[in-house]
């Protein structure tokens, strides 16, 4: 379908579509964590709740092993927004496609701005310079529509019967599936790739460091590989 003949009901439903497949590794992700949730002790209300605000399993999962590692919970808190500032720079770089957006369709494109909504939008909005912002927000939207509901419900399942799942379905495999699915499409330039091997690289060095801090520390060093790396390809242009 070209731009032209794009309606704000149809780039919903590209939206969806496109979304669609992350379905696959959202559902094990959110029975996993109902499972290890319930198992650390949070209750199946508690964990809902964490669910639907938080809706990031990257930052959920990092409270919970703090929560196992007795870590203070200062530590807890400015770890999980430490993980969850990623979604600031998928704002960031989303505003010149969504950032004329209305006050309260604003409020829905922050709720559902995950990774695997970015990591669409940010392939598709760019080719689709005809697009109004209504069929920008609109295709955003579908996409969150897609992934949010099977993440809440997944989690819902594997909190309310996570017991009952046999030890050999191990679910473990989610997660990294689901960041390689989002991450691998967008290693587009060569600052790209070095700043993603850099935080490969610095996480596996400083994982001796406790609470988790040394993903945090990991990521800021990739961050400043990824900016000089920029910097020094735009010499070389001038």
């Amino acid at each position: 379908m070209t731009s032209e003949q794009t309606t704000s009901k149809s780039a919903f439903w590209e939206g969806y579509r496109d979304c669609a497949p992350f379905i696959l590794v959202a559902a094990p992700f959110g029975l996993m964590f109902g499972v290890a949730a319930t198992e650390l002790g949070l209750s199946l209300i508690q964990t809902m709740t964490m669910t639907v605000l938080v809706i990031a399993g990257a930052a959920q999962f990092t409270a919970l092993i703090l929560l196992e590692e007795h870590a203070p919970t200062l530590i807890i808190l400015a770890t999980a927004l430490a993980v969850n500032l990623r979604m600031a720079m998928y704002s960031a770089a989303l505003v010149p496609y969504l950032g004329k957006a209305r006050g309260r369709t604003k409020l829905l494109l922050a709720y559902f701005n995950v990774d695997q909504t970015f990591g669409v939008a940010s392939v598709r909005l760019p080719v689709e310079l005809q697009w109004t912002v209504a069929q920008r927000s609109a295709y955003f939207i579908g996409g969150g529509l897609a992934i949010t509901p099977f993440w809440i419900l997944s989690t819902y399942l594997g909190a309310a019967f996570g017991a009952a799942i046999p030890p050999e379905f191990s679910l473990d495999f989610a997660m990294p599936i689901c960041f390689i699915a989002i991450i691998a499409p967008a290693l587009r330039t060569l600052p790209h790739v070095l700043a993603a091997v850099t935080s490969v690289v610095a996480a596996l060095a400083l994982s001796w460091i406790p609470f988790s801090l040394g993903l945090l520390i990991a990521a800021a060093i990739a961050m400043v590989v990824g900016a000089q790396a920029e910097l020094w390809l735009e010499r070389r242009k001038s």
